[in-house]
Parts: structure tokens; C-alpha cells; sequence
């Protein structure tokens, strides 16, 4: 009998663990505005004062382009992992990242500018 309640146990903490994580993936790090970035704020807002042309960076516009970022390094890195398997490879080289240049319209604007040799 002791093991059954002691399963009966796990299983109410692992439905409460559920529950608590469906939660926290509705409302995904607002707790501290964030918003589940990954990408430090205070990182963001120096390099964007780093342009001359910006004075003043706004706490919402450096959390909007913070999160621009992530979803387009998210995006890059997809492509770029699609190049990857196609080659039967696991790791993501220069080479992966530079063929999703070439193929994607909406990436040409990266070409040359990933040229660090």
C-alpha cells in the first residue's frame, strides 16, 4: 500500500509540474518583462547606443528589438541546420550558414557581410 501512495504522490506533483508548466508557457517570463529572451537587455541597449544616431533607446523598443534578433538568429540557424542534414552532418559550419545566404531571397542582404577573413 505504501508504494501505491507514494505513486499517487508522484503522479499528483508531476500533474501540478504539468500544470504549472503549461502555465508558465502562456505567460512566458512576464513576470520580469522579458518575455523569455535570451538575449541580455543591458547588452542590446549598449549596442544600440553604440550608433551615433541613437541618443535614447526606450526600454520597449530595446525589448523589441532584442526579440527581433532572437527570432532572426532562431530563423538563420533553421536554415542553416537544413543544410546541415541534407550533408548528413550534425554540426552547423560557415559553409551551412553561407548556402542558406545564397538560397534565401530574404537573407541576400547578409551576403559579404559574413566575410571576416
Amino acid at each position: 500500500m505504501a508504494g501505491t501512495e507514494d505513486e499517487a504522490v508522484v503522479t499528483e506533483e508531476q500533474a501540478q509540474q504539468t500544470e504549472q508548466g503549461e502555465q508558465a508557457v502562456e505567460g512566458e517570463g512576464e513576470e520580469d518583462g522579458r518575455a523569455g529572451l535570451r538575449l541580455p537587455l543591458a547588452r542590446v541597449k549598449r549596442i544600440m547606443k553604440a550608433d551615433p544616431a541613437v541618443q535614447i533607446a526606450s526600454q520597449d523598443a530595446v525589448f523589441i528589438i532584442a526579440k527581433a534578433t532572437e527570432l532572426f538568429v532562431e530563423s538563420l540557424v533553421g536554415e542553416a541546420y537544413q543544410y546541415t542534414r541534407k550533408a548528413g552532418r550534425k554540426t552547423v559550419s560557415r559553409r551551412d550558414v553561407d548556402n542558406s545566404v545564397e538560397a534565401i531571397d530574404a537573407l541576400a542582404f547578409l551576403d559579404g557581410a559574413l566575410d571576416w577573413s
